[in-house]
């Protein structure tokens, strides 16, 4: 029987495993510009919806929101760097 690693519990302040979840829910179809036009609303519903995440909608705030739409900014552009380095090269 193949060893199954279970995810740890995700909570309000790990941005990073939120931001890396939700880039690999919506891939490159929210670029920068979009991940920083998203409703709080929107992305405070898309947050409870990953797996293994444990936070309460009441423990949520707007600082949070922002660390992880800032936070999943960054790691679209990891994931872009070459695209973003060609460009600046033309």
């Amino acid at each position: 029987m193949p060893l199954q690693l279970e995810e740890p519990p995700i909570h309000w302040s790990d941005y990073e495993d939120i931001a890396i979840k939700l880039y690999e829910r919506f891939g490159p179809r929210f670029d920068e510009g979009k991940i920083y036009r998203i409703r709080f609303t929107d992305l405070l519903e898309w947050v409870l919806q990953i797996d293994n995440f444990v936070g309460a909608r009441e423990d949520c705030n707007e600082g949070h929101l922002e660390m992880i739409q800032s936070t999943w900014v960054y790691e679209w552009r990891e994931s872009h760097e070459d695209d973003l380095e060609e460009d600046v090269e033309e």
